[in-house]
């Protein structure tokens, strides 16, 4: 897949944005990875980071789920560059 073809299919992803649009998005590229033979958490391809469990909800600077929504977007992005190498 060439990169403008990449940068196209990323647009109709979900926005992640809070929790239930990070699973929406794992759930997405989830079935586009087993569509092409690839389990995620299998040997071709890491699992989806596991979401935050100790997030205390006053809002920190430096929040459990900014570093969950910065490993989910390398896991993204990741996923998106095996889909296009199949």
């Amino acid at each position: 897949m060439r990169v403008k073809d990449m940068q196209k299919d990323t647009q109709v992803l979900p926005q992640v944005v809070d929790a239930a649009s990070a699973r929406a998005l794992i759930a997405v590229l989830g079935a586009r990875l087993h569509a092409n033979g690839i389990a995620p958490g299998g040997e071709v391809f890491r699992a989806p980071p596991p979401e935050p469990t100790g997030c205390c909800g006053r809002g920190c600077n430096g929040c459990v789920w900014e570093g969950y929504y910065a490993a989910l977007q390398w896991w993204r992005e990741d996923a998106l560059e095996l889909l296009a190498a199949t």
